[in-house]
């Protein structure tokens, strides 16, 4: 089972233990705002399991972001394989439950996955998606070292303008990312 430690977090697996925590994290209304809706309970049972076969199946996925002070699931954050704009994506995504929003959480995990990504996983590229008025997911991104290289209607999100943002290896934790 990988693990991954930060400061103040820890990422893991899932486990189907987990459905409960992860129900509050992607049906709240306001942590899924950029999403095409909340999930339901069906759209969450998925996630959880896509995410544990994408374990066995490629090595890593999305992973449970707990907070070491209260042991609570706090966030989502990993990698999927994604097509974005025809092409398949090393997809960087992180979701943070609001009551824990603008205290660093999403790039504390967000970083410990890319460095995961460029490390272990030996991955070139890393993107990640966002909703064009999603600044909070932009700073995380631009934070990181990425750049905005695209944008695109995306169908999959309510034909929202979508930025496309991206870091290769060789950039990594360089300039921008701290």
């Amino acid at each position: 089972m990988i693990t991954i430690t930060t400061e103040r977090l820890l990422l893991r697996e899932y486990k189907e233990s987990d459905f409960d925590e992860l129900r509050t994290l992607l049906s709240d209304s306001k942590t899924m705002r950029f999403w095409p809706q909340p999930f339901d309970d069906q759209q969450v049972r998925n996630w959880l399991e896509r995410s544990i076969r994408s374990y066995q199946d490629s090595g890593y996925g999305r992973w449970a972001v707990i907070s070491k002070a209260n042991r609570k699931l706090i966030g989502d954050c990993g990698f999927m394989k994604s097509n974005i704009m025809n092409r398949i994506e090393n997809d960087l995504g992180y979701i943070i439950h609001h009551p824990y929003w603008r205290q660093g959480y999403g790039y504390e995990a967000a970083k410990a996955c890319l460095e995961y990504g460029f490390g272990p996983l030996e991955f070139d590229s890393v993107c990640a998606n966002m909703a064009h008025d999603h600044l909070a997911s932009q700073k995380v991104a631009e934070n990181l070292g990425m750049k905005r290289e695209a944008q695109f209607t995306n169908p999959r999100n309510r034909n929202l303008l979508t930025y496309v943002y991206r870091i290769i290896r060789s950039e990594a934790f360089d300039k921008g990312g701290k």
